[in-house]
């Protein structure tokens, strides 16, 4: 295993961008956000440390969420911002300044290549990474609030079925923290569906001082929003990423027309 180079340079020439955008041109009300989508590591600071089965598992990137992503956002035609680097490098949806930010420990997992890194170092990531990411996100919202666009912001997360030796059984959940409009309809869409084990801010609930992009790209802008998060094993494959995207297309469809219907968009 190798984790020495330079981290100064970061990005080395055959990095790709951090950024990954998907339908562009949409002029859908819902904006897809997907903060742990990839798990690369930048050429320069090898693998971490760490053998190439940790970097497979959900310490370094949100399984399956991937290739719902994409198909929900072609099947909808919405504009998806997508992060590609692992969130062993940096979590872009963890404020900078807290500590899970880039891990010493991921769940019962060290990570040797973020062990003494140097403010610079942890500076130079985030200028990077970080930055050009959630100022595309900026970007967007501004010029789709420039052009009369509304925006529903919704962030797609996935989560692992056991997480330090507890099992999980909720299907999907819902992650929000102020928005009092776009959570509760997705609770009674997802519930609806008769079939399915809903979490109502469970695996996790959103905070400030534990997410940034809802709190961010949302909460300070006044934005209806909401994250999802799926279990893994149900998209582990490509037929449940196929089934989970066409169930939530349906739903996100129902829901536009709600809320059009009550003049919120």
């Amino acid at each position: 295993m190798n984790h020495a180079g330079d981290p100064s340079i970061l990005l080395a020439s055959t990095d790709v961008s951090p950024v990954l955008e998907r339908n562009p041109a949409s002029r859908s009300p819902f904006l897809f956000t997907c903060d742990h989508y990839g798990r690369l590591i930048p050429a320069p600071l090898g693998d971490l440390g760490l053998a190439d089965s940790e970097l497979e598992r959900h310490i370094a990137w949100d399984i399956g969420i991937a290739g719902v992503a994409e198909q929900l956002s072609d099947r909808l035609d919405v504009h998806l911002i997508a992060q590609r680097y692992s969130r062993l490098v940096i979590d872009c949806n963890r404020p900078p300044h807290v500590a899970s930010s880039i891990p010493l420990i991921s769940e019962a997992t060290t990570v040797p290549g973020n062990e003494g890194l140097s403010r610079e170092d942890a500076e130079t990531r985030r200028a990077r990474i970080f930055d050009p990411y959630h100022t595309r996100i900026d970007e967007i919202i501004d010029q789709r609030a420039h052009q009369g666009m509304p925006t529903v912001l919704i962030s797609l997360h996935s989560f692992t079925p056991v997480y330090a030796g507890i099992a999980r059984p909720w299907h999907i959940g819902t992650l929000y923290h102020r928005d009092k409009l776009l959570p509760p309809l997705l609770l009674k869409h997802l519930r609806s569906e008769g079939d399915l084990v809903v979490g109502d801010n469970e695996p996790y609930a959103v905070s400030d001082e534990t997410d940034y992009t809802i709190p961010v790209h949302g909460e300070m802008r006044g934005l209806m929003n909401s994250g999802i998060e799926i279990r893994q094993d149900l998209i582990s494959d490509q037929a449940g990423e196929t089934a989970w995207a066409d169930r939530l297309a349906r739903i996100l469809v129902e829901i536009e027309a709600t809320l059009r219907k009550e003049a919120l968009i």
